[in-house]
């Protein structure tokens, strides 16, 4: 179900393809772009794709230049504000052991809804999450207890989630 709604997103089709032309290790397009996707579904509204998070692992160039070098070049590709972040760098930010890949990474973001990815690869959708793929699909919004303390809530309240999807069921 999931694949196939991507696939009858013609703009997020397109952002799929044009994230493949950097070739990332592990290079997806995470967040927002999947959780909002069914979220719409579900409420039978369309919101805007504003943002686009690429997420890739990458050690052996942990520098945000070229994360910024990446941005530049998608931005170029497909004029949308893009947020790209390579994951191996951002256990520093939030104080763990490195992560050793994309899906590791996801593991601490503030909600698990949230933690479910996509990339084209060889012209095939493929979709990586960290298990919490049906409550995306039930309509639940759960704090993830490994993410930064107060982060869910700032989230939820600052995107107005509960306000513009109605039919959320909150975990605390």
């Amino acid at each position: 179900m999931l694949i196939s709604w991507l696939r009858q997103s013609e703009s997020r089709m397109r952002a799929l393809a044009v994230a493949a032309r950097l070739n990332l290790p592990q290079g997806y397009i995470a967040a927002g772009f999947i959780r909002n996707l069914v979220w719409d579904r579900f409420h039978g509204i369309t919101t805007a794709l504003n943002d686009i998070d690429l997420i890739y692992f990458d050690p052996n160039d942990v520098s945000d230049g070229i994360e910024a070098h990446y941005q530049q070049q998608l931005k170029q590709w497909l004029p949308i504000a893009w947020s790209v972040k390579n994951q191996a760098r951002m256990h520093l930010k939030h104080k763990h052991q490195p992560y050793t890949g994309v899906l590791q990474a996801m593991r601490y973001w503030p909600e698990h809804e949230t933690a479910i990815a996509a990339r084209l690869k060889q012209g095939q959708v493929e979709i990586i999450h960290t298990g919490y793929l049906r409550s995306l699909l039930a309509l639940q919004l759960t704090r993830n207890p490994h993410a930064v303390d107060g982060a869910f809530q700032q989230r939820v309240a600052d995107r107005g989630w509960l306000e513009i999807y109605q039919h959320l069921k909150l975990i605390l």
